[in-house]
């Protein structure tokens, strides 16, 4: 099936702000930035907007301009001291129990739980559009509610089916949750994606599904800042960066075997992420040390591609992705790409990586090798990186 064209654009949409709400106080992963551009794009736009938030005491509903304060505070980081309702939310982090006190003075509604359906009814206008893009607050709930507005329409973005194609990799209780969600992502208008892979992907899992409306994601890596990288990096001499969470599917224990095969004075390796989960055997090597591999998570994204723009090569020896960030940005920076042959990177990036394949360990160990000896960096072919602006075109098409 393909997408049906709107050839009128809805009279407001609402956007699910919860996932990014709760990234309060923590860097944002790839998904938390795609739901950050979808809420630049709409205040960008004229539609009237609002934005819906499930915390720890129920819902809340902002409009535009508490949407716009709602990025302002989340761009900044400065959520203003929690309000007593905030010691009510347990099993929050400070930065969360602030930023749901914040969404509290924002908000120009809020109801308990049980009173979603009637909030949404009262506020939205018939035929309201609704996009949940971070695969958080897709409940039943919450979809059950949106449908009480006469003519309403729901878009959900499905990064990728990892969890279900990969499911030894996942953490706890993953795999059943994102069924639910893909489920549920079945009742939906449309689904988006990144790439015709992942909408393969998902019509394999759904195969009865709604309409599927995919288009790359704007590639636009940060500017890079020096300034912001802590002493000691970058390395004095050519080094390599691996960038993402340390977890099964990013495949970091083939790059350890490959620094180990170097010998005792290899070319710096920089793990930037942090340490997720199912990882254990790995999490041992890095403490063990592993000579040349240094971690270095928690870097702001200026300093990230600081690193990245001066590396030899950005390595992503990942065993599956939605969309395959890290390496489109290095590519976009200039910084020549090793990565497996995955679908989504041939989609994405065409010849411009040099693809190695993954289960080959002395393939790695060569390549860098090669990489480490050359006089100066060699750049990455000529990319022109998607952009925002095609990408939204076609989500403005379907929603």
């Amino acid at each position: 099936m393909s997408p049906t064209t709107r050839r009128e654009g809805p009279p407001a949409r609402l956007i699910d702000i919860t996932r990014l709400a709760s990234r309060a106080g923590r860097t944002l992963t790839g998904v938390d930035r795609v739901e950050r551009a979808y809420l630049v794009e709409l205040l960008g736009q004229p539609t009237p907007l609002f934005a819906l938030a499930r915390t720890a005491l129920g819902y809340l509903l902002l409009d535009r301009a508490g949407a716009e304060g709602f990025l302002r505070r989340l761009d900044a980081g400065d959520w203003a001291p929690p309000d007593m309702l905030s010691r009510l939310a347990r099993g929050k982090t400070p930065a969360q129990r602030a930023a749901e006190a914040a969404l509290r003075r924002l908000s120009i509604a809020r109801v308990r739980r049980g009173r979603l359906a009637r909030m949404l009814g009262n506020r939205l206008p018939p035929g309201t559009a609704y996009l949940n893009l971070g695969h958080t607050n897709l409940t039943a709930r919450v979809v059950a509610a949106v449908r009480t507005v006469p003519g309403a329409r729901i878009a959900v973005f499905i990064h990728d089916t990892i969890p279900l194609d990969l499911p030894q990799m996942q953490r706890e209780g993953s795999v059943d949750r994102f069924a639910g969600l893909l489920a549920r992502a079945g009742e939906a208008d449309v689904i988006l994606t990144s790439s015709a892979a992942v909408a393969a992907d998902i019509r394999r899992h759904l195969p009865e599904g709604p309409p599927i409306a995919h288009a790359p994601l704007g590639v636009a890596p940060a500017a890079p800042d020096p300034a912001a990288l802590p002493k000691g990096l970058p390395p004095a001499r050519p080094y390599f960066v691996a960038l993402g969470t340390i977890e099964p599917r990013k495949n970091i224990g083939l790059l350890l075997d490959t620094w180990e095969a170097l010998g005792e004075d290899p070319p710096p390796l920089l793990l930037c992420g942090s340490r997720g989960w199912k990882n254990r055997a790995v999490f041992a090597r890095l403490d063990a040390g592993v000579p040349g591999v240094r971690e270095c998570p928690g870097l702001s994204d200026g300093a990230v591609s600081a690193l990245v723009a001066d590396a030899r090569a950005l390595l992503f020896p990942s065993l599956a992705e939605g969309f395959g960030l890290p390496p489109a940005e290095a590519a976009a920076l200039g910084t020549p790409v090793v990565c497996g042959d995955l679908a989504i990177c041939r989609e994405v990036l065409g010849d411009v990586p040099v693809y190695v394949d993954v289960s080959d360990s002395y393939a790695w160990e060569k390549t860098i090798r090669q990489l480490s000896e050359q006089p100066f960096p060699a750049p990455a072919p000529g990319f022109t990186p998607p952009d925002w602006a095609d990408h939204f075109k076609v989500v403005s098409s379907v929603t």
